[in-house]
């Protein structure tokens, strides 16, 4: 088991916008303390990942009144690589899957997203739009990019190509792999992907928090990141997952294992004590999808999304 090597309160000016924020820039970030604990959940695949080069960050206005989340990583080159941290983090959130069901009346449980529509044949590639409502009323979570929008897409197949196809490059055929079986989510003309949580049934008319959110990855090959030059020991890994409260202020950050190679998988997942997470912000791979996927250029897709009960604010 990998635990991730350090991690750091931080300070994040983010005053524009408390509940979205659309803008790709990262947060500007000030040292001004040291977490004294972490959990880690990590079953790294010892023959096929390489180290996490940045640990995870996590801010709070004192010490005193912020407990670090406990963290959920694992990267491989199978589905089992990771399966035993997924289900790990689904234990921690609380089950049962809820579904499409109407919340608890003791808001216990979970929310899962496979993008499959529950059904493991369906290889057909959705337009790309913004907002993502399709799970906006039934499950709590709207999804935007500041691209051109989001798109459910096979790894590869499909009457549309897949992957392949939707981004016009065929070396996408066979680069990725998927968590369940069939499609992957990915945004287009960004490689970024935003979530809010509403209470589900309000059909977004009542924001919401969640105690942790995870999310499977695809094809995370560089722990860290891309840059000029052959110098790489100063780098960061290319796909980042930011956490934000009701206040518009960075909760936690960190970067996703990787797992050099084709058609790997990674997940990172955190989970609070209490529903603090409004909204996380997602960085894909270090360039946006339809590049090749090569030493300078990450190309990074999406599969499951699990979350805790939206609580209403």
């Amino acid at each position: 088991m990998k635990t991730m090597a350090t991690t750091k309160i931080e300070k994040v000016e983010n005053d524009d916008n408390p509940r979205l924020c659309r803008s790709i820039e990262r947060p500007t970030m000030n040292r001004h303390g040291i977490l004294n604990r972490v959990i880690a959940f990590g079953f790294l695949a010892a023959m096929a990942l390489a180290p996490v080069a940045q640990a995870a960050q996590a801010q709070s206005k004192s010490k005193d009144d912020f407990l670090p989340p406990a963290v959920f990583q694992a990267a491989g080159s199978t589905a089992d690589s990771i399966q035993s941290t997924v289900d790990a983090f689904r234990a921690a959130l609380g089950n049962p899957n809820n579904g499409n069901n109407p919340p608890p009346i003791d808001r216990s449980g979970h929310r899962e997203i496979n993008w499959d529509g529950g059904n493991v044949n369906i290889v057909t590639t959705t337009p790309p739009i913004t907002p993502f409502d399709t799970f906006l009323n039934t499950r709590g979570a709207q999804f935007t990019t500041p691209g051109v929008g989001l798109s459910q897409a096979a790894a590869s197949g499909g009457p549309q190509g897949g992957v392949a196809g939707l981004f016009n490059n065929p070396t996408y055929d066979t680069i990725f792999s998927t968590f369940s079986p069939s499609r992957l989510f990915t945004p287009v003309g960004s490689n970024v992907t935003e979530a809010l949580f509403f209470l589900p049934g309000s059909n977004g008319n009542v924001p919401a928090a969640v105690r942790g959110f995870g999310a499977v990855f695809t094809d995370v090959d560089q722990p860290d990141g891309s840059g000029p030059g052959k110098k790489r020991g100063n780098r960061r890994a290319s796909t980042l997952i930011e956490y934000f409260g009701a206040n518009g202020k960075l909760l936690f950050s960190s970067f996703v294992p990787a797992s050099p190679g084709d058609a790997s998988l990674s997940f990172f997942a955190i989970v609070f004590d209490e529903p603090l997470i409004t909204r996380v912000r997602i960085t894909t791979g270090n360039a946006e999808p339809g590049r090749d996927d090569d030493e300078n250029h990450d190309i990074v897709m999406m599969d499951d999304f699990i979350y805790g009960e939206p609580q209403p604010l």
